[in-house]
């Protein structure tokens, strides 16, 4: 079999798949799960917001789902969603992107390469988390951050590489602003016209600037992390709400941001419907 060959069939076999109805209404319902999970992080930051106490982060929010009427099978369907919406972006990477050629147009061929299967890792493991929680497993997320994070301050070059995810996560941040201020998320939907695509764009707006402001103080508590040598400084989402509430005016924030993470749950739902797959 030729190279070209070989490269060849995983893009015919990736066709195929983004090719199969039942495949593209299960990566929909992805989206849909990954707003359930937005939703119920927003609602839980706005507890703790008015002073009330809740894990604020995907391993809390789940939990609070399996504690639910039916929280079995609701835990199932987002495990399946979120699986099923991974696997999307591992063919959508494998297949080449409307680029020009040249060095230039390989560069960006593999950056959208790259930021598909890095979406696709990040829905997998969510699935595989919900697939556990439904299992009957309570994994603490913030706490587990913490022991990594505590792990990799002692091994040689460990504070380098902290400093380095903490930057990258910061790094996410940023760009979700971005994406959020420039509505470049319109991109990849169909948008409709009207006061429906108002709404679609002013979701879109409020969700991913709130969301890239959450990243942002997790990459800054992992900074924190570094220069302290404290560990505790480091966690995820529930960390990052915990240390905001220390600011002047922190129980503001921290309702703002879960009010955005709402806007941005609401705005995964219609996602679904109008994602270009």
């Amino acid at each position: 079999m030729s190279g070209g060959d070989a490269s060849a069939a995983p893009r015919r076999a990736a066709r195929r798949v983004e090719a199969n109805p039942a495949m593209r209404g299960l990566a929909r319902s992805g989206y849909v799960a990954n707003g359930v999970l937005h939703i119920l992080i927003g609602i839980i930051a706005l507890v703790i917001a008015s002073g009330g106490r809740g894990e604020g982060d995907q391993s809390g929010a789940l939990k609070a789902l399996a504690s639910a009427p039916f929280g079995f099978v609701a835990l199932w369907v987002l495990a399946i969603g979120l699986g099923a919406l991974g696997v999307w972006f591992v063919f959508d990477g494998i297949l080449p992107s409307n680029v020009r050629g040249g060095v230039d147009g390989a560069a960006r061929k593999w950056g959208r390469r790259v930021a598909a299967w890095g979406k696709a890792l990040v829905f997998l493991v969510l699935g595989v988390l919900a697939a556990a929680v439904a299992l009957g497993a309570r994994p603490n997320s913030e706490h587990a951050a913490e022991s990594a994070s505590r792990t990799t301050l002692s091994i040689p070059g460990g504070p380098v590489l902290l400093t380095v995810i903490g930057a990258a996560i910061a790094g996410g941040g940023v760009a979700f602003v971005v994406m959020g201020l420039r509505r470049s998320f319109r991109t990849q939907m169909s948008i409709p016209s009207g006061t429906a695509g108002t709404v679609v764009a002013a979701l879109g707006v409020v969700g991913f600037v709130c969301k890239g402001v959450a990243l942002g103080v997790v990459g800054v508590l992992l900074a924190i992390a570094v220069f302290t040598s404290d560990a505790k400084n480091a966690g995820g989402l529930d960390g990052a709400a915990t240390a905001t509430l220390t600011l002047p005016g922190g129980s503001w924030l921290v309702g703002g941001v879960g009010a955005g993470f709402i806007a941005y749950g609401l705005f995964c739902f219609l996602r679904a419907r109008f994602a270009r797959l």
